[in-house]
């Protein structure tokens, strides 16, 4: 049974102008350890690539925040939720801190999908109760 939905549109000239003006204090606030590194990474090789890669995960934290029904309120919160890629390439929200005791207790299930084109990224999130 679909317990929510969630949906995000990111401008991605939005988020660079961000990082132009916080500088990486905004991808370390967005950003989980692991998806730090990676960003980090793509960032080094092609700075797109990394903006890319910041957007899209900040559009499915804020599709994921929706379909929980929370919003950015405790205990949802940016570092709490990562999106990182199985090995087939697929992305996967990973949840810690307190907001996985929290969402586990409901039993659910998140899956996202992720696109992104020049100037907008989109994140859309279903869960599932079990």
């Amino acid at each position: 049974m679909i317990v929510g939905i969630g949906t995000d549109l990111c401008d991605i000239r939005r988020i660079d102008a961000v990082l132009q003006r916080k500088g990486q204090r905004f991808a370390e606030k967005v950003l989980g350890p692991d998806e730090l590194l990676v960003y980090q990474r793509r960032l080094a090789k092609v700075p797109a690539r990394g903006l890319r890669y910041l957007a899209t995960r900040f559009a499915a934290k804020e599709a994921f925040s929706k379909a929980i029904g929370l919003g950015m309120h405790w205990p949802m919160t940016w570092r709490h939720v990562q999106v990182l890629n199985a090995a087939s390439g697929r992305p996967e929200l990973l949840l810690r801190g307190d907001l996985l005791p929290w969402f586990e207790a409901r039993q659910w299930r998140a899956h996202v999908t992720l696109t992104d084109e020049v100037d907008h990224a989109l994140a859309f999130v279903v869960v599932e109760g079990l």
